[in-house]
């Protein structure tokens, strides 16, 4: 679901950089009165969550490969506004440090990722779980539909953005500019995977998250319950105790980052540009594709576009290490490092900032 460059035309990308920036500003002006130094924490801990989360990848029908997102849980816990902040920064390390996501593509792959999945798992959750008591089993009913249904809605839309641009993009002699294949063929590839698997992983993982709070910190669910005497992001104290136990389940899903990696194949539209040169990038297009024709040269904006950022560290493969999986280990501790070190730098900054008498 992390569209490359050059799969999206400079235009495109412009029209959802404007739809992201917008979402951006919304939700920084909805959390302004509460991004200090007790919700900079809850955000941090949400974006390497959500990072490392994405790393796991899924078999997913067709060959190909997809990941849950960690949108709905964060949506629940810190409000839409809060997961659209988290969402975005663990998106932003991933392309600009791995390589996951373009550079022109961010907007794109934010505004479905980050806005959208954070708007409609908090719609669908408000609606399931309307009128339950925070300790009902409807609760954590609600977030599984959420989050099934975020996760399909995120990857409709980025195969929408894939599939128009064979129709607005193409050459004089109607080839494609920029991704090659249309909606009838880039909505089942994107959409039947995540309906099958990814979409589950994330209901579960919600799910199973809103239960476990249930039944120790019940208060982190009041902020986006719609129940009587609660307000979104009213959030009294930073819950140290979930932060450190959440910390903990960050660190422990980094050990076991190397499983994401023995899921094998691309996820789809996430091909280089190399793989439309060789006979074995054009079967496993072909095979992902409902077996469609594939170009025999990759388009000509895609092969302008993809090389215009080259990640330190691409595919999250540390040349420096021989190991796959270690340096897959590795990758995901340094992006969890940088989601941790910006955190502290927002806290030092908004300390130095706070007057005297003013509360964190």
């Amino acid at each position: 679901m992390h569209i490359p460059d050059g799969y999206l035309s400079p235009s495109t990308c412009a029209v959802l950089y404007a739809g992201a920036g917008l979402g951006w500003y919304e939700a920084l002006r909805r959390i302004r009165r509460s991004l200090t130094t007790r919700m900079i924490p809850l955000i941090s801990v949400f974006a390497a969550f959500s990072f490392v989360l994405m790393m796991f990848n899924l078999p997913l029908p067709g060959g190909t490969t997809g990941h849950a997102l960690g949108v709905t849980i964060a949506t629940i816990v810190i409000g839409p506004a809060g997961s659209i902040m988290a969402i975005s920064i663990a998106l932003t390390i991933q392309a600009l440090f791995f390589g996951d996501g373009g550079i022109t593509t961010l907007g794109a792959n934010c505004f479905n990722m980050a806005i959208v999945g954070s708007l409609v798992a908090y719609a669908t959750y408000r609606l399931t779980a309307n009128g339950a008591a925070i300790t009902a089993r409807r609760r954590w009913i609600a977030a599984a539909v959420a989050g099934y249904v975020a996760t399909n809605a995120a990857a409709f839309f980025a195969a929408v953005e894939f599939g128009i641009q064979p129709v607005l993009f193409h050459n004089a002699r109607g080839v494609p500019l920029y991704a090659p294949y249309s909606l009838g063929i880039a909505i089942p590839a994107m959409v039947i995977g995540h309906l099958a698997v990814a979409g589950v992983a994330e209901g579960v993982i919600a799910a199973g998250l809103v239960a476990y709070l249930q039944a120790s910190d019940p208060a982190l669910l009041q902020a986006t319950s719609g129940l009587a005497g609660t307000a979104e992001l009213a959030q009294p104290a930073t819950p140290q105790r979930f932060l450190r136990k959440l910390w903990i389940t960050v660190a422990l899903l980094m050990l076991l980052t190397p499983l994401g990696i023995l899921a094998g194949g691309a996820a789809w539209g996430e091909w280089s540009a190399n793989d439309f040169a060789g006979s074995r990038g054009h079967t496993t297009i072909a095979t992902s594709s409902q077996d469609h024709p594939v170009p025999s040269d990759a388009p000509a904006g895609l092969q302008r576009l993809s090389s215009l950022w080259t990640a330190p560290i691409p595919s999250y493969a540390p040349q420096f290490v021989k190991s796959p999986s270690l340096g897959y280990m590795l990758s995901a501790m340094f992006g969890v490092g940088l989601v941790l070190s910006l955190s502290l730098a927002v806290q030092g900054y908004l300390r130095r900032r706070r007057s005297p008498g003013q509360a964190a």
